[in-house]
């Protein structure tokens, strides 16, 4: 049975999914801050707002993820981009073993159910551009700046 929590941070209200030991889901949204937490819901939280207050650059709370095994290569393959860097959805597609498989991995992204530990942000067109974030381009492009050294 997952466990819900929701806190307020630097960035919004964050919801947190808990099964377990193990974080399932991070994700915004417009719920209201939980009353109490989890031993594990504090950890996560104090190290999202250790990250956005650009203090933290890796997460090392327990999380699992779901997904179809080409998902699943995919996220593994973005908790291999660098804090501060970036890779496009092709360099994803090749490193996942997949060269065509761009736009699914424009999808396995957008259904990322762990955002920022599983650095989804980081990937971005081979032109550059910001596009495809779940979260939308102005929050990517925060994101992108915060690991590059400037406040959000």
């Amino acid at each position: 049975m997952t466990e819900f929590y929701v806190k307020q941070t630097l960035f919004g209200a964050f919801k947190l999914g808990v099964e377990g030991n193990s974080v399932v889901y991070l994700k915004l949204t417009d719920e209201k801050q939980s009353s109490s937490f989890s031993t594990l819901a504090e950890q996560v939280f104090a190290q999202l707002d250790e990250y956005f207050k650009g203090e933290r650059t890796a997460f090392d709370f327990p999380f699992k993820l779901a997904g179809t095994p080409f998902q699943l290569k995919v996220r593994n393959t973005l908790l291999n981009i660098p804090y501060g860097e970036t890779r496009s959805y092709k360099e994803i597609a090749c490193a996942a073993g997949n060269p065509k498989a761009v736009r699914a991995v424009g999808s396995a992204c957008k259904n990322n159910p762990v955002w920022i530990a599983v650095p989804c942000h980081r990937v971005i067109s081979s032109d550059g551009s910001l596009s495809g974030y779940a979260g939308g381009a102005e929050m990517k492009r925060q994101l992108l700046e915060l690991e590059k050294g400037n406040s959000l």
